[in-house]
């Protein structure tokens, strides 16, 4: 459950934090990206591209094809592919599946420039690997592409670095922790992750955006400590910047949400035919459209759904 609740949270914050994103994997982004005209996010393109878009695995992957501008004006295609708590025996698998995505992408836009990043969060990104190599014969292909794991980032390095991306994984790296160091020192370390967010000087926007992936990607097995989480930072946040009286007034929503989101995938990976698949994506749609204000755009994007089968959801309840 962790893996699918843990791509859609990294997906929101991809695209809440991407600016800084660009600038953490790449030192000389604004020198390269012209950031002032925004980015846009291709996920329903990208999802007709899936090479196996039904295939049930525990792997899982937060993969983000974005369309940028360089300072010279030309578009191009960012493919940022993201594994969560990725397994090392899938290696071959891994480096075909971004080698398929990219020549995919290239043969739909042939004139534009496309690179691709993949960005490891679990135990072993640093034994993954970094190209795709194909031999027949005499015939060999070879496909590089930049890699990043969490891992090979100090903790002072992402405390002291003024990118707000540095936060996200740090989050990521204690969410690593669970299960491997008492309760109350992880406690500790996000509430730590938390207070540094609100000392950086970030916007609102970001503020929020890395506060709820904090907040929901690192758990306790102990209910209390994740109330305890909010109260604490509640009592920091003197100014209400992250919004954390209305955070707290939608509480219940959103553990009706988990909790809906749990029993819509829970029921689609047991039963791993097409109407358990139709059902839990339903189920989780429309715990969204009951329980959140994301648009209907917002919404297919997190199910990688059609904007269609929202619509058709949304009718269905009735909700205007």
């Amino acid at each position: 459950m962790k893996h699918r609740k843990s791509d859609i949270l990294w997906k929101v914050v991809m695209e809440e934090v991407f600016d800084d994103l660009l600038r953490f994997i790449f030192p000389d982004a604004d020198k390269i990206y012209d950031m002032k005209r925004g980015f846009e996010f291709l996920d329903k393109e990208l999802a007709e591209m899936y090479p196996e878009p039904e295939k049930v695995t525990a792997t899982r992957y937060a993969d983000k094809l974005v369309k940028v501008f360089n300072r010279k004006g030309i578009e191009e295609c960012v493919l940022l592919h993201i594994e969560i708590q990725g397994d090392t025996s899938k290696r071959l698998q891994f480096s075909e599946r971004m080698y398929e995505y990219f020549a995919r992408i290239r043969a739909r836009h042939p004139k534009k420039p496309v690179s691709a990043v993949a960005i490891f969060t679990g135990q072993y990104g640093k034994n993954m690997p970094d190209r795709y190599t194909y031999e027949c014969r005499r015939t060999r292909l070879t496909y590089e592409y930049p890699t990043i794991s969490i891992l090979d980032f100090p903790d002072k390095e992402l405390t002291e670095s003024d990118n707000p991306f540095a936060l996200v994984v740090l989050a990521a790296k204690a969410s690593l922790l669970e299960g491997k160091i008492p309760e109350k020192a992880l406690f500790e370390r996000k509430v730590l992750i938390a207070k540094m967010l609100l000392a950086k000087g970030y916007s609102t926007r970001k503020i929020r955006a890395i506060f709820v992936f904090l907040e929901s990607y690192v758990l306790f097995k102990d209910p209390k400590m994740n109330r305890n989480f909010r109260k604490e930072i509640k009592s920091q946040d003197k100014n209400d910047i992250m919004g954390i009286d209305e955070y707290l007034k939608q509480e219940g929503k959103k553990e009706g949400l988990a909790e809906g989101i749990k029993k819509g995938m829970k029921e689609g990976m047991e039963k791993g035919i097409e109407k358990g698949q139709e059902n839990s994506r339903r189920l989780f749609v429309e715990n969204l459209l009951k329980n959140s204000n994301f648009s209907v755009a917002k919404i297919a994007s997190l199910a990688n759904v059609t904007v269609e089968f929202v619509n058709k959801v949304k009718n269905g309840l009735k909700i205007k």
